[in-house]
């Protein structure tokens, strides 16, 4: 079990709650140029509360989102507002806020432990103080057992552990992750989501950026797609998946006899067609995929065939990529 985020530190972790009417991040027709390349074009949202995924292929400016938000680079027109004040002009809100940035070298000859003390000191704690909150923000990331090591022995999870410890060991109200999931094993990852999900649960306004779709979907509901600089969609993830059911999806399924199987979905009506892609795959369309995997169990039970697989193909970020642009990605 994750330790508890409250049973460490100077002082006990309050859940936050968000200002009325005021998100904690303001875009405003936000747009970044660098010369002739259009990184980021007239972005408007906000965002409060919970975990929000940031979800786009790479070179959709999801980085370049974040480091507006983190003041690294200035927007070429529009306006950014963390807790309703202008970074730019008031660098105040950056104490409020941790972030993990997708590239970045740590230490490897200190431990995590010292790691993590060394950026509560930049903080203005004390040493004593910044030791507690270390431990504590290490507990957190299920990294305790381990906090004396050297970084340099770590894992790619366990160091993007580290730097997520990092980043919380302010106590921030809102924490921005970028790609935090990239290149960890599945061990690694489930660990990273459960952290996730505690601290939106916590009331903590957190984003994350993928370009996974399903990633995304195992942490929050609530998310923005982005392509080529511009915000394609917003909301609830399955909201957005029920627009796909309006073209078809393909299912595969790995079977030792496809065309005895096969005998289970002719009769079906969400079924619009079957084709056989080898001697032991089946291909099934469908514009209902949700009710052809509530169906999908009992069919294979009831046919008896021994099945070693089932993919859903298309069913990722890039064919909703294809869906919402009319397919000119």
């Amino acid at each position: 079990m994750m330790p508890d985020m409250t049973q460490h530190g100077k002082a006990e972790t309050k859940e936050w709650k968000p200002v009325a009417n005021i998100p904690v991040i303001m875009f405003d027709r936000v747009s970044k140029t660098y010369g002739r390349i259009n990184a980021l074009g007239g972005v408007s949202l906000g965002i409060s509360g919970g975990v929000t995924g940031i979800l786009g292929m790479n070179g959709a400016g999801k980085s370049t989102m974040f480091k507006l938000m983190m003041g690294k680079v200035k927007p070429s027109s529009g306006a950014i507002r963390l807790f309703g004040t202008d970074p730019w002009k008031n660098p105040a809100p950056y104490s409020r806020v941790g972030f993990v940035p997708e590239h970045e070298k740590l230490h490897d000859w200190m431990t995590a432990f010292d790691f993590v003390t060394t950026f509560a000191r930049l903080h203005g704690m004390t040493r004593d103080e910044a030791a507690v909150e270390a431990t504590r923000v290490l507990s957190f990331v299920s990294l305790e057992e381990v906090m004396h090591k050297r970084i340099g022995q770590f894992s790619k999870g366990m160091r993007q552990r580290v730097k997520i410890a990092h980043a919380l060991v302010n106590d921030p109200e809102l924490i921005i992750l970028d790609e935090p999931l990239q290149g960890c094993d599945p061990l690694a990852r489930t660990t990273i989501m459960n952290v996730i999900k505690q601290l939106g649960a916590m009331g903590r306004t957190v984003l994350v950026s993928s370009h996974i779709l399903h990633e995304i979907e195992r942490i929050t509901e609530q998310i923005v797609i982005l392509h080529r600089g511009r915000v394609l969609a917003l909301g609830n993830s399955h909201a957005i998946r029920e627009m796909l059911d309006q073209h078809p999806h393909k299912i595969v399924i790995d079977c030792e006899n496809p065309r005895e199987l096969a005998k289970s979905f002719v009769d079906l009506d969400e079924v619009t067609g079957i084709t056989f892609k080898s001697p032991e795959k089946l291909q099934i369309e469908t514009k209902h995929l949700g009710e052809v995997h509530k169906k999908l169990p009992k069919i294979i039970v009831n046919s008896k065939q021994l099945v070693t697989g089932i993919d859903n193909p298309d069913d990722d970020l890039q064919s909703i990529l294809m869906y919402l642009t009319g397919g000119s990605l």
